[in-house]
């Protein structure tokens, strides 16, 4: 089952705003290539002679499971839930975009127009959160899709999860870079009030016209940080992250970025220097070549730099922060603007309570 959502078309021969100006698929799983002239998102044209508009369709996912788990030892959870697969914010950066490949699919455009949902997600949950021998710890959210996308409205996935988890005094931290996150502020602010909810905001630039190049379908930075301040005063520990930040695209505003988080109420601010794994560096060149052909050779410059001399470097502990005297700035000035903005020591953990946690009732239990 799927659904289909129109987009609008922009003015002469550009398409609706979409993030990845390419859509081959991968070659790590032996698939075909399409080739430009085949394709039917280049081949179709209307009586202007334009290209046609992309939908966005939704197909519906019935996994077995709902957690993920991870060992990572550069990541602060053990275990993760996303609601959906593929996302339409189409930001051209996004790490998660080489898992499109998995299903066939091109981590270009298809992964920001062919998307799937999962609405059993908050059955599946209570399922395995009512698993003799469940030890409750801290599940993150919006670690590779963001849960708070467009189709979010409609499907309400992520709404449900958090009913879940709320009734079961779950700890949860949310990762978003959506302003939609406020229509679940009831939830979000109940569970705060016990120490058993965060949010994490990304905030990349303040230039709209950056924003929209970079993210195109996500809400403007004014939006998202306005969702920081409703968050932060209904009593929502909320951060800030400029994740990630484009040298000589985005750089430029780390201290401004830092000002206006401390200005919204945020508790922090963290940042990630781009990463470009697998597909994703090639979709992330020819959209360079598109928008920015003037400082192409520069950003990609620079980004080798901070990844040893290689466009991404998959390490462990250094992908999150590059090496060499680009990390190195990057780090004392993002230090430098914390310390003026008031924030405290970055290093501060964020603690969510475990001790509360209650599985859910079964059929029985719930009958009382």
């Amino acid at each position: 089952m799927f659904y289909a959502y129109t987009c609008r078309m922009a003015a002469g021969k550009t398409r609706a705003v979409r993030g990845a100006t390419l859509n081959r698929d991968s070659a790590r799983f032996n698939l075909p290539a399409r080739e430009a002239d085949g394709d039917w998102l280049d081949a179709q044209e209307d009586i202007d002679g334009a290209p046609p508009p992309l939908r966005t369709t939704v197909t519906v996912e019935h996994p077995r499971t709902i957690i993920t788990r991870n060992t990572s030892p550069d990541v602060p959870f053990d275990r993760s839930i996303n609601a959906y697969r593929g996302c339409e914010h189409g930001c051209i950066y996004c790490f998660a975009r080489p898992s499109h490949a998995y299903h066939d699919l091109s981590p270009g455009l298809d992964f920001e127009t062919k998307l799937f949902a999962k609405p059993d997600a908050a059955a599946l949950l209570k399922r395995e959160l009512a698993k003799k021998g469940y030890v409750c710890a801290p599940i993150a959210m919006g670690t590779n899709t963001d849960p708070y996308q467009p189709i979010e409205r409609d499907w309400r996935v992520t709404r449900d999860l958090l009913q879940v988890l709320h009734e079961c005094d779950h700890p949860v931290v949310v990762t978003t870079k959506s302003d939609r996150v406020v229509r679940d502020i009831d939830l979000l602010a109940a569970m705060a009030a016990k120490g058993l909810a965060a949010v994490a905001v990304s905030v990349t630039s303040l230039d709209p016209r950056i924003a929209m190049t970079v993210e195109p379908r996500a809400p403007s930075p004014m939006r998202r940080l306005a969702a920081v301040r409703a968050l932060s005063e209904a009593g929502v520990p909320t951060y800030v992250n400029m994740a990630p930040v484009i040298p000589a695209i985005t750089d430029p505003e780390v201290e401004a970025v830092v000002a206006a988080a401390a200005a919204a109420g945020a508790r922090g601010v963290s940042y990630i220097p781009v990463r470009l794994p697998w597909e994703v560096a090639p979709l992330f060149r020819a959209w360079l070549d598109e928008h920015f052909p003037d400082r192409a050779g520069k950003v990609m410059a620079t980004i080798r730099s901070l990844r040893g001399g290689r466009d991404n470097d998959p390490g462990f502990h250094t992908r999150m922060k590059g090496q060499g005297p680009w990390a190195d700035l990057l780090r004392t000035r993002f230090r430098i603007a914390r310390a003026r903005a008031g924030f405290s020591d970055e290093r501060r953990r964020l603690d969510l309570r475990c001790d509360l946690f209650r599985p859910p009732a079964g059929p029985q239990g719930e009958l009382f």
